[in-house]
């Protein structure tokens, strides 16, 4: 067996987000066991904005780190049946799916060659489980990887429980002002910090169809580590109607960046250079993250007021709606209070797109403002930076709230925020300069938290070590490949 090689299909969603983390759990699987070989279908989404970024992170790549991985871009379809780019849900249930028939093709290509490799297992993305039929047609099965948290997958499987075991009315129960006991988490989850799929009818069937599709799965890799979820991992745990859930994280790309090749400033670097150790407050909000002019006024003045030196990635939002990627502005000034860079001159910097990574491992940053998504939580955690919570689209709202309330690990700007991000102009709450202000002071200024952070950041690089709980699971997963290939 130790010459075998176990031939591994991969789909990740088509996201940078989602593709970074999908990368990173490859190359974490062939660099400790290079019987492995893994090939990567790669899905184009459906805005040139987005799948050009991915086309960019893909090339950016150091080859060297790469063994044993391989690339495939998928065709795709011109027109898609019922694809509609405006409706928040199609790119789940026309766009991937239309991929299905791709992946056959590939998949037959592969296994029909002379001498061609047998195929030990499809890793999907959370997204992307239409393709478990696929695998089952070959006979292969399939793996999740779960690229969030391990309480929201506990919560994705509690509300298909409320519905086919409970006869619950979810949408009606998730559309009130009220408090839920779910499983997975140890203090009851206010409705407002739902997930906004099952507060609607055609993203609450979305929901079902995916988690009982998720029942039928091998195991689910999730992108997180024992010591920061034992509540909701001890919950998953122990339902026998929940396939085996193994803790693989934090898997995370500390090397590059979603940004491709993108100039940064190092004036940046060498102005944080010379700041005093943790006085810095870092604000991001994520490849999709932007405000509009008064919020971003807003922000600027709670900045301001706080008097902490910061420095802002600030993006302008997108001209076009069929566009969800931001830019950066040519001048910010014209979105910001008048004299507001005069008066901040010594304090901060207001930039463009920012390579996170790299500014959240530097001395100086003492904070990050963000918009919580989950790579971005783990990103700060393994730094050790506290994170001032902005949730704003996805399932951040719920990852904030575990952040802050479950963990005590974060400091809240505004939990229940939410941003439509198919209706941009629609109605947005605005958080205002004294909320932003009292964020960045307890995030800055919270001792409390600061330690807490300080130990988490410990653990998180102890689980992925030899001999860590990530590093174990890991390998019972390259055991369980390996075996399905004999």
């Amino acid at each position: 067996m130790a010459n075998t090689i176990a031939e591994l299909i991969f789909i990740p969603a088509p996201s940078i987000g989602h593709m970074m983390s999908t990368i990173e759990i490859a190359k974490l699987l062939v660099n400790r066991d290079q019987r492995l070989s893994i090939t990567v279908l790669v899905i184009r989404p459906p805005s040139a904005n987005s799948g050009s970024a991915i086309t960019a992170y893909i090339e950016s790549l150091n080859i060297n780190t790469l063994y044993h991985i391989s690339f495939i871009q998928l065709p795709q379809d011109e027109n898609p049946s019922n694809f509609d780019p405006k409706s928040p849900m199609s790119i789940f249930n026309e766009f991937i799916p239309s991929h299905c028939k791709f992946v056959r093709n590939v998949v037959a290509d592969m296994t029909g060659l002379p001498g061609s490799r047998r195929i030990a297992g499809f890793v999907v993305d959370m997204f992307c489980n239409c393709m478990i039929d696929v695998a089952n047609e070959f006979n292969v099965p399939t793996y999740m990887f779960f690229t969030s948290n391990a309480a929201f997958l506990g919560f994705e499987f509690y509300i298909q429980t409320l519905c086919d075991d409970l006869n619950e009315d979810v949408i009606e129960l998730s559309n009130s002002d009220s408090e839920i006991s779910v499983p997975s988490f140890v203090k009851p989850v206010p409705t407002k910090v739902f997930w906004n799929p099952v507060k609607s009818k055609e993203g609450l069937d979305f929901v079902l169809r995916s988690v009982r599709k998720l029942r039928e799965v091998k195991a689910i890799m999730v992108n997180t580590f024992l010591d920061l979820e034992p509540h909701a991992m001890q919950s998953l745990s122990a339902d026998i109607n929940i396939p085996p859930v193994y803790p693989v994280g934090p898997v995370l790309n500390l090397e590059g960046s979603s940004g491709a090749g993108k100039p940064f400033d190092d004036e940046v670097i060498r102005w944080m250079d010379r700041q005093p150790p943790s006085s810095v407050v870092f604000l991001c909000f994520g490849s999709i993250g932007s405000f509009d002019e008064v919020q971003v006024k807003e922000i600027a003045r709670g900045l301001e007021q706080s008097g902490h030196r910061f420095v802002w990635s600030l993006r302008r939002p997108p001209s076009d709606q069929t566009s969800k990627a931001p830019t950066d502005y040519e001048d910010p000034s014209v979105v910001l209070p008048k004299g507001f860079t005069e008066r901040t001159r010594e304090k901060g910097k207001v930039i463009g797109w920012a390579p996170q990574v790299r500014l959240l491992g530097h001395h100086a940053v003492g904070g990050f403002m963000s918009h919580c998504g989950w790579n971005s939580l783990l990103e700060s955690l393994w730094f050790g930076v506290p994170i001032a919570a902005w949730p704003m689209h996805a399932e951040q709202r719920m990852n904030a709230f575990e952040m802050v309330v479950e963990l005590g690990l974060a400091a809240e700007i505004k939990l229940d925020y939410k941003k439509d991000l198919y209706n941009p102009k629609g109605t947005t709450v605005i958080v205002t300069a004294e909320e932003i202000e009292s964020g960045i002071r307890r995030v800055m200024e919270d001792n409390e938290v600061r330690t807490k952070v300080k130990t988490m950041s410990e653990k998180s690089r102890s689980a992925v070590a030899e001999g860590g709980s990530s590093y174990a699971s890991v390998g019972c997963l390259i055991h369980e490949f390996l075996r399905e290939n004999t």
